[in-house]
């Protein structure tokens, strides 16, 4: 897996960097990598594959419900291993595990995503409206991501751990959401997370652990 830089999705990074909404502060990142293995690539590529293999191999064939009938598919299997390796490179001192990680992986729709991106990211689409006046935040979003990797050729995955297997959790965390935008005839991957922090929590003005009260009372206060 290789980084890719591409100009129009530094530009929203920039604008997500730390967007400070009052009490809470929007972050997201946009990453874009080459499906093409380098460094060590293969090697851990080939080793998920076995991961998965026997993973496969042990469990039930009787059993029609399995969660893990998609991976019998090799295309599947492979698709799944990128996803992992972004992961890795994302975070390069997480160890995954393959196994864990498809239970976590949710095939989406543009639709799905958007619903999700309009209803959570509504202040921080204003205050683009603000800065840029030049098109909304989620069509200047659709426009790089077509740029990259070709919206209408894509397959688009959520990515929601446990906090268990979560290597994306902050202190102060209110909401957060990972997706990952992968064409398969171009072989790459953007990857992009946004999150919500609470200032109160950062600042070390509460406790990390909020109660489902406060983090209510926080969440109220951006209009949604």
């Amino acid at each position: 897996m290789k980084f890719l830089e591409y100009t129009p999705l530094e530009r929203i990074n920039d604008f997500l960097d730390h967007l400070s909404l009052g009490e809470c502060t929007i972050k997201g990142c946009l990453e874009a990598y080459s499906c093409k293995h380098t460094g060590t690539d293969k090697k851990l590529s080939i080793s998920l594959e076995h991961e998965m293999l026997d993973y496969l191999g042990r469990s039930s064939d009787t059993d029609s419900s399995s969660p893990v009938d998609h991976l019998l598919s090799r295309s599947s299997r492979k698709t799944l291993i990128y996803l992992v390796l972004t992961l890795y490179h994302m975070y390069p001192d997480y160890d995954f595990s393959v196994v864990k990680a498809h239970q976590f992986f949710t095939e989406e729709s543009w639709d799905s995503f958007k619903q999700i991106f309009d209803t959570y990211m509504f202040e921080a689409s204003k205050e683009w409206v603000q800065a840029n006046g030049d098109g909304s935040l989620i069509e200047t979003l659709k426009e790089a991501l077509d740029e990259v990797v070709k919206l209408s050729e894509c397959e688009i995955y959520s990515y929601n751990p446990n906090s268990d297997a979560d290597p994306f959790s902050e202190r102060g965390a209110i909401w957060s959401f990972s997706f990952f935008f992968y064409n398969r005839k171009l072989k790459r991957i953007v990857s992009f997370r946004f999150l919500c922090l609470s200032n109160l929590v950062v600042e070390g003005l509460l406790p990390n652990e909020l109660g489902y009260g406060e983090d209510e009372e926080i969440f109220d206060d951006m209009d949604m």
